[in-house]
């Protein structure tokens, strides 16, 4: 059985309301920085009509920043994979309290606790991703993280510090010294080598 891909642009002030496409509105717009759950923040490239056969599906191309990675997401899904927008800057500065000060429990069978970070990560989530991050810190700090968890470390940095630069227009480098200043209130430090 082929599959008829037809792809329309969508302008950018278009919300869709189309029928045989579901029916709902677009919550993003083309040029809108978005939340892809465990990959980080991406950008809203195009919007699209992809047809099915007789069906229609209305797709966001997600373009992902640092990895320069392109994902399709069907608009029907993007509630259920969890693509949410930015997280505001009022939000970011509880995260960060969280991170000089909260307390996390850690699990100390790593297949279970790498299990139950894994459905922080892929929540989408950002204070469970700092959940994450804090107590794979706290691990590091008694001994080594496995490959699979210095992996999930880094993921997990790397959606902070960059929800932290875009909610607060600052640098990269700057979101990482903002993220490094509140570790330090917990007695925590970022790992050189990762």
């Amino acid at each position: 059985m082929s599959v008829l891909f037809k792809s329309c642009n969508v302008s950018k002030t278009t919300a869709l309301d189309i029928g045989g496409c579901g029916g709902h509105r677009m919550t993003f717009q083309i040029g809108d920085k978005v939340v892809y759950p465990n990959q980080g923040v991406g950008t809203i490239e195009n919007i699209s009509i992809r047809s099915f056969g007789a069906a229609f599906e209305k797709f966001y191309l997600l373009r992902l920043g640092c990895k320069a990675m392109t994902v399709m997401v069907p608009f029907s899904n993007a509630a259920d994979i969890g693509l949410r927008r930015v997280t505001k800057d009022r939000e970011i500065s509880r995260i960060l309290s969280f991170l000089s000060n909260g307390w996390c429990s850690i699990n100390p069978d790593w297949k279970v606790r790498f299990k139950e970070n894994t459905d922080k990560m892929q929540s989408g989530d950002l204070l469970r991703a700092a959940e994450v991050f804090k107590g794979l810190l706290q691990i590091h700090v008694e001994k080594p993280l496995s490959f699979r968890e210095k992996k999930m470390l880094d993921r997990a940095r790397h959606m902070l510090v960059s929800e932290i630069s875009i909610a607060r227009e600052v640098s990269e480098i700057h979101a990482a010294s903002v993220l490094q200043r509140s570790l330090s209130k917990a007695g925590l430090t970022l790992p050189a080598n990762l």
